[in-house]
């Protein structure tokens, strides 16, 4: 499973979103999971099986499928529940 971050410019808050996920998932010790980060217009369907997107970008990424919204992309907590669900709806386990 591919899960990507998406941001305006791809470079800043994207990048720190999928280094978060990268952590969790190390934490967790899920390494089943592959995780990278896209600017918008990068963003494609298949590019990834679900995007994270701040609640700023919710509107601008309509045409993609399971996109998971932040409410606060530095809430890492937060990223951790929304992305334990994801894990969780497709069983994955260590």
């Amino acid at each position: 499973m591919k899960i990507a971050a998406v941001c305006g410019s791809g470079l800043g808050s994207s990048f720190m979103v999928d280094m978060n996920m990268q952590s969790i998932l190390k934490e967790k010790g899920i390494g089943s999971v592959e995780t990278t980060h896209f600017d918008v217009g990068s963003a494609v369907p298949g590019s990834a099986d679900y995007f994270f997107v701040g609640k700023d970008l919710e509107n601008s990424v309509h045409n993609l499928d399971n996109v998971i919204v932040l409410d606060s992309i530095i809430d890492k907590k937060e990223l951790g529940e929304k992305l334990q669900k994801v894990l969780d709806e497709n069983g994955i386990t260590k």
